[in-house]
């Protein structure tokens, strides 16, 4: 008698088979095999295939074990080899998947992702769609943000169409007319990938009002909790077909970005910096703000002048301002510079009268003038000029300080804040310039000196233009009542240039007796064309560069918050992490309390199951803390994603190496 129907007790026949079950999401059919555990992976879809008899391209189909969240991609690895016996439930699905992602901008795009390859690899693919330029500049620096949480984060004017009209709803993907013309039927490249190089204006303030905006920096660390893992594939990490993910820049590192050639990426880095000022992600002063909304407002009627043919003419646009652009170049520390500094066979010094300030709990004195020599990286302070060859009253070394600017240039303060590491914390120290001049000069040492460099550094005199540059368009109309004429500002919707804060803010300080309607939208109208005189002349191109320019530029720029607890500590506590730097934060206050190079760091570890980052430094105590609310996984991707990028050389020719990528920023591999 033939045993092979004879079913055992565990479920497995007589002759060693047992039925493997798998669901065919096309069909949304059930089917079961009669396997062995010797049979091959291909072998098993080989013979579905064979079972499901419909004449269909199974190629881009793959199993996936649902129970262990594993793609089974390794077609001769057996069912043993494997693990999967007779109670494993497989689905046989295509790998590539439709996901509607939500670029910087802010707008909404289906594309077919591979579902089964490493996040790293997906959103390299996603990048070689939206640009043919340089690969190398764009795919290590966009990754996808997972957040289903947030409220008002999906809030979008739409889908694109070919003609950059929103035809499709942004939550479902719906149709909103009869058209067929956006980015998912078919590849990106398919389309017309050159329409994200061009910006929108935000048609209407209720958009702004509908995003979700951290209200402290607890807020902003919880928006960090949601990057994905770039080691695992989108189904490892439950995403499912159809779902909204959060395309963004996430390392504050842009590699060699040039206006020529990388105008996509350009717009998109825009976009997401003029975001991160109207969501108020990043903290700005009035003066600054009115900036922003002047370059904005000067990008945005650019933009529409040149939309049918700005992208035709941008290579000729490009090369007219080729030169002013050359030192704009954002690199990792400083791009190219301009040979016009010559040979320095000597270390520039600075020496002048600087008013110093250290602030201490309980203290009424004020600032105190010395005379200050900058010389290498260190500031030494004199009570005269004549004392300058003996002893200074105070020395500080900057190196690993943490640098901020206190600037107001309507009430003339140009302050330096200094917190400089010693053995127990920072030392907080103040300087007080009397110029723009001034404290350009000692702003870009300073900065400079808080990296190791000194003034001779090619990138010195480059810094101190870009200050300059950086506080000319802060400039206003010494008359602050004057008020344009509505004719003149009808074109100006100024409630979507500002943030929401500062909207309020200038409500509230309405005149008392002018009741006139649109009287705030025409004072905010008539700051915004007093500071549009200082851009006015920049072409379009320039003008974003100036914008992503100026946001690196401001204090808050680059930290990524996570909320933690430090080994020693009795409280959560913020630990910032940049491109070149970890901070220990107060999670109320955002002081930094202490400050950690990468350049100092030997190792860094991690334990998995208490969720411990460790970091051993060349020349201080360790540090060690438990990431709190989030994954550790994201804050080791954080630094070894930095630590990857700090060791790419300048060398458009080099190819991406994704194993280093990974050894830096798995932990496993």
């Amino acid at each position: 008698m033939a045993l092979d129907g004879i079913r055992m007790p565990d479920g497995c026949y007589a002759d060693g088979t047992w039925e493997l079950k798998m669901h065919v999401t096309d069909l949304h059919r059930d089917v079961s095999l009669r396997v062995t555990g010797e049979i091959h992976v291909g072998g098993v879809m080989l013979k579905l295939a064979e079972k499901l008899d419909v004449k269909k391209d199974w190629s881009d189909h793959a199993l996936w074990w649902e129970k262990k969240k594993t793609w089974l991609l390794k077609t001769h690895w057996t069912l043993d080899k494997y693990g999967i016996q007779a109670d494993a439930r497989l689905l046989f699905t295509p790998q590539h998947k439709l996901l509607r992602l939500q670029l910087p901008n802010m707008k909404h795009m289906k594309v077919k992702v591979n579902f089964s390859d490493r996040v790293f690899k997906a959103v390299s693919d996603i990048c070689k769609t939206f640009s043919k330029s340089d690969v190398l500049s764009t795919l290590t620096i966009m990754h996808l943000s997972y957040q289903r949480s947030t409220p008002g984060i999906y809030s979008s004017p739409g889908l694109y169409s070919k003609t950059m009209t929103p035809t499709y709803d942004s939550r479902d993907g719906s149709p909103l007319s009869p058209t067929t013309a956006w980015f998912g039927d078919s590849p990106l490249s398919e389309g017309n990938p050159s329409i994200l190089a061009v910006s929108q204006p935000i048609s209407s303030p209720d958009i702004l009002a509908k995003l979700y905006k951290p209200q402290s920096l607890l807020d902003k660390a919880k928006i960090n909790q949601g990057w994905m893992d770039s080691s695992r594939s989108l189904m490892e990490q439950d995403v499912k077909e159809n779902e909204v993910l959060l395309l963004r820049f996430k390392y504050h590192s842009f590699f060699d970005l040039n206006p020529k050639y990388d105008a996509i990426r350009v717009n998109q880095l825009y976009e997401q910096a003029k975001w991160a000022i109207l969501l108020e992600e990043i903290e700005c002063t009035e003066e600054e703000m009115m900036m922003f909304a002047a370059l904005q407002y000067h990008i945005n009627k650019l933009s529409i002048m040149s939309s049918d043919n700005h992208m035709n003419n941008s290579e000729k646009e490009v090369d007219e301002v080729d030169a002013a652009l050359s030192d704009l170049e954002i690199t990792l520390e400083g791009g190219k510079t301009s040979n016009t500094l010559g040979d320095i066979t000597s270390i520039p010094e600075l020496a002048d009268y600087v008013k110093v300030f250290k602030p201490k709990k309980l203290t009424l004195k004020g600032y105190k003038q010395y005379w200050c020599t900058f010389k290498d990286i260190t500031i030494s302070c004199y009570k005269s000029k004549e004392e300058a060859h003996g002893t200074p009253s105070l020395q500080m070394n900057l190196r690993g300080c943490e640098v901020t600017p206190d600037v107001n240039i309507s009430a003339q303060k140009f302050n330096i804040k200094l917190l400089i590491p010693v053995a127990d914390g920072m030392n907080e120290i103040w300087l007080r310039c009397d110029a723009e001049k001034q404290y350009a000069h000692w702003m870009a040492a300073c900065r400079l000196a808080s990296k190791g460099k000194t003034m001779a550094d090619s990138s010195y005199n480059l810094e101190v233009h870009n200050i300059l540059s950086f506080l000319k368009m802060q400039h206003m109309n010494p008359d602050p009542q004057f008020i344009a004429e509505p004719a003149v500002t009808n074109d100006i919707n100024s409630e979507c240039l500002v943030s929401p804060r500062y909207l309020k803010k200038y409500k509230n300080k309405q005149v008392t007796g002018i009741t006139r309607p649109g009287y705030i939208r025409d004072l905010i109208s008539a700051r915004i064309l007093e500071a549009h005189q200082n851009v006015a002349q920049m072409s379009l191109i320039e003008a974003k560069m100036r914008f992503i320019q100026a946001w690196q530029s401001l204090p808050e720029f680059g930290i990524t918050h996570f909320l933690a607890k430090f080994q020693g500590g009795k409280r959560d506590e913020l630990i910032g992490i940049t491109y070149n730097r970890l901070i220990r934060m107060d999670a109320n206050t955002g002081d930094a309390i202490k400050t950690w190079r990468f350049a100092n760091m030997k190792q860094w570890n991690v334990n998995w199951e208490i969720k411990m980052v460790t970091v051993e430094f060349a020349d201080e105590p360790s540090l060690a803390f438990i990431c709190a609310e989030v994954d550790c996984k994201v804050v080791h991707e954080f630094i070894g994603g930095y630590i990857f990028l700090s060791t790419r050389a300048k060398d458009q020719n080099e190819s991406l190496d994704e194993e280093m990528f990974y050894k830096l920023t798995s932990g496993w591999v």
